[in-house]
């Protein structure tokens, strides 16, 4: 019985090994016990908020350890300095807390996150040598910082009543579906959601259900299976030919799609099973004809965000041409270095920079010519194509296996390799297949087969969920694969 004991607390502990992430079995075991309970508490606000914080806060425990007590602390400052920002009538008064919020929230994310970096490039300046401080980066850090960020300004702009309740912001700020990988929760948005304390429907828990499904065919099966592939060349770069490394950079261009789509479905789903809804988080971003309308269906709540409290406060297009090209860079630039500290991240930002402000540039000649489909066509293949170069920047472990997976690409292409990558690597290709087909699917296709599952009998749904898990089981790799935007 000790023995049995022991193994349960080990379970239920924090392992840095193996991060507690949504496709985890142990993650739906704790829910199937959190759900009921919070169905009983539902009609007790205080209770049920109380019940869900706790529970947020040991999901993030077991995501980053005691790195929860961060995140309690974030939440105590922010609700305290809001509050007094709100009975502040001096201007000045009102921007200093905003900037203690923010110079306080940065100060966190930089140390954790960029303290390396800026230490190893100063060491590049002087010349000397630099051993990385032995810093761990806070899961989802990033996410939650830029959601305390956004309601300290909104308070300030006056777009949101601060809330009387430390609970309410607790709770705002810590809802374990979109902790530590989004959507990024606007508080104008989600608090009147916290105060209606809306008992979800019989069909929204079915929808709920069906876009945890979509989100575990997409994360669990296609997203975790395609990596494995992807992995071993981007690990070894230099000894795979150049069909090999084309298609591994296909194969990442679709899984951190549906490695993080596939996140978002679940986060939304669940979040809808209890009754809020969480704005969405793509939109078939890989049919986009040009980089402006890839972000404006890429992680759309990030996208948003950065327009709203980057792009917009430093002048949008309001200061002329040449300042809105700069600006859209300058975003992007910010986006890439959120994404993570390395020069590569800004160069994947930069670039993305570069080609919204090139997009913009031609938008009034490329506006008159036909709206036929070999123009949508050729528009679509050089986004995809520009979308997909980029990537590599963003997967390689260093710019020299960036180098050589593109080289390799066009100095070692052979086609005589299809054939036999196609006889090797079968059920790869089929899922890429089903991966491409389905995204090119018109959306209103996915809202009537989510319509027919939410109408179906409950045998059919029994079917379909033991079908995927069954999928799942069979094709899933000897470990559960981490979720990619962990690290940001």
């Amino acid at each position: 019985m000790e023995v049995i004991w022991q193994n349960v607390l080990k379970m239920l502990s924090y392992d840095a090994s193996a991060p507690m992430i949504f496709s985890s079995g142990l993650f739906w075991a704790l829910f199937l016990v959190f759900l009921p309970i919070y169905a009983m508490l539902k009609s007790s606000r205080t209770k049920m908020l109380l019940f869900v914080v706790a529970f947020s806060l040991y999901f993030y425990y077991k995501s980053s350890g005691f790195f929860f007590l961060l995140l309690v602390g974030t939440s105590l400052f922010d609700w305290v300095l809001s509050r007094i920002l709100n009975r502040c009538e001096k201007e000045w008064k009102r921007k200093l807390c905003v900037v203690l919020s923010i110079v306080a929230s940065l100060g966190i994310l930089c140390y954790f996150k960029y303290t390396n970096f800026f230490l190893l490039n100063w060491s590049y300046i002087v010349g000397t040598n630099f051993q990385p401080l032995d810093i761990i980066l806070p899961v989802g850090i990033s996410f939650y910082t830029f959601q305390s960020i956004s309601y300290i300004v909104d308070v300030y702009k006056r777009r949101v009543e601060p809330t009387d309740s430390w609970l309410e912001y607790a709770f705002f700020l810590s809802f374990f579906p979109a902790l530590v990988a989004g959507p990024i929760v606007r508080a104008d948005y989600f608090i009147p959601q916290i105060r209606e304390n809306h008992r979800a429907t019989s069909e929204e828990i079915w929808r709920g259900m069906w876009l945890i499904i979509l989100g575990v065919i997409k994360k669990a099966l296609l997203a975790d299976y395609i990596s494995q592939y992807n992995d071993l060349v981007f690990n070894m770069p230099g000894t795979y030919t150049g069909f090999e490394s084309l298609m591994a950079v296909i194969g990442y261009t679709m899984q951190i799609y549906c490695d993080f789509s596939g996140y978002s479905d679940m986060a939304i789903g669940i979040a809808l099973i209890m009754g809020y809804k969480l704005c969405a988080n793509f939109d078939f971003p890989y049919k986009s004809t040009n980089l402006t309308e890839f972000w404006r269906r890429w992680h759309i709540s990030l996208s948003s965000w950065l327009r709203d409290y980057v792009y917009i406060p430093l002048g949008g297009n309001r200061k002329g041409t040449f300042r809105t090209y700069l600006n859209n860079f300058l975003t992007m630039l910010i986006g890439g270095l959120w994404h993570g500290a390395s020069w590569k991240f800004v160069f994947w930002g930069g670039m993305h920079g570069i080609g919204l402000a090139v997009h913009k540039l031609f938008k009034p000649l490329l506006s008159k010519v036909p709206d036929v489909w070999p123009v949508k066509a050729l528009s679509w293949a050089l986004t995809i194509m520009c979308v997909a170069f980029l990537w590599v920047f963003f997967r390689a472990e260093s710019w020299g296996d960036a180098w050589l997976i593109i080289k390799s690409i066009f100095t070692n292409f052979h086609w005589d390799y299809a054939p036999v990558f196609v006889q090797v690597r079968k059920v790869w290709c089929v899922f890429m297949l089903i991966l491409v087909g389905s995204h090119a699917m018109p959306s209103r296709w996915w809202d009537s087969l989510g319509n027919v599952f939410v109408r179906s009998k409950w045998i059919v749904k029994l079917v379909v969920f033991i079908l995927v898990v069954q999928l799942v089981l069979q094709f899933r790799s000897e470990t559960v694969s981490p979720f990619i935007y962990f690290q940001f």
